[in-house]
């Protein structure tokens, strides 16, 4: 629990909105800490590294990502579920109605944070629409971590010539996730344009031999292009986390 959420909690105390039993239940989360029985979860991670610990949903049961998602957001101002389902999103929207769903990404998240200045900086560029939901999850989660993001769609190596209109926003960028499937040939040519940091994000999109994304994160891996570094496949969280890390979105 941060300290403005811990301030609310003994206003409402004082104002006899809440007893003091479900209070001490409530800062009770705040140790570093939570056992779950099936999991444990980080709760000093916000103030550690900047951001809470996000849940990553592949794999999980909807009751179980949805619990772990509940506690997190019961001791912090915004949570992010990646990988997930529209039935684990239904159960968690139970206790958070504010929760949202993003279809593309197949992202839950919900932020009762305080509006805030967002910081300049970063750009998303995805080589073609079917590269859209993993560019759109690093495009959400910069966003929750309090980046303004530009995303600049369908420019593939396919039709290059529609990249060069884009000059102007790549170079005043400063940090680049550039997602692409297929042969991931995009990273590259953008890498040889601009002074910017280059996160290459290999997709699964593609053909057989394109081998689940495999192909475009060995291309991406051996850009001769510099200032290019790759995350996994499918990762938009750690590309964008990454962006908004190096634009200095983790520290306070």
């Amino acid at each position: 629990m941060n300290n403005s959420r811990i301030s609310e909690v003994l206003k409402l105390v004082e104002s006899g909105e809440m007893s003091a039993e479900k209070a001490t239940s409530e800062i009770s989360l705040s140790a570093p800490t939570a056992d779950l029985g099936f999991a444990t979860l980080d709760q000093e991670r916000e103030r550690r590294i900047g951001f809470p610990e996000v849940v990553y949903g592949l794999s999980k049961t909807p009751k179980d990502t949805a619990e772990i998602a509940t506690r997190i957001y019961s001791h912090s101002d915004v949570v992010l579920v990646t990988k997930s389902s529209e039935q684990a999103f239904e159960i968690f929207r139970k206790n958070v109605p504010e929760a949202v769903w993003e279809e593309g990404p197949r992202a839950i998240w919900a932020d009762r944070r305080p509006k805030q200045d967002l910081i300049q900086g970063v750009a998303v560029v995805a080589a073609g629409t079917s590269d859209l939901p993993i560019a759109r999850e690093a495009v959400l989660t910069a966003t929750l971590m309090g980046c303004d993001v530009n995303m600049i769609t369908d420019v593939g190596v396919a039709g290059l010539h529609r990249l060069s209109s884009k000059a102007d926003e790549l170079n005043s960028a400063r940090v680049i996730i550039v997602v692409a499937g297929m042969e991931g040939a995009l990273p590259s040519v953008v890498g040889g344009l601009v002074r910017a940091p280059v996160i290459a994000l290999p997709t699964s999109v593609g053909y057989g031999v394109s081998l689940g994304g495999v192909a475009a994160l060995l291309a991406m891996m051996n850009s001769c292009a510099p200032g290019v570094s790759v995350v996994n496949i499918d990762n938009g969280f750690g590309a964008g986390y990454q962006a908004a890390s190096i634009v200095g979105a983790t520290w306070s």
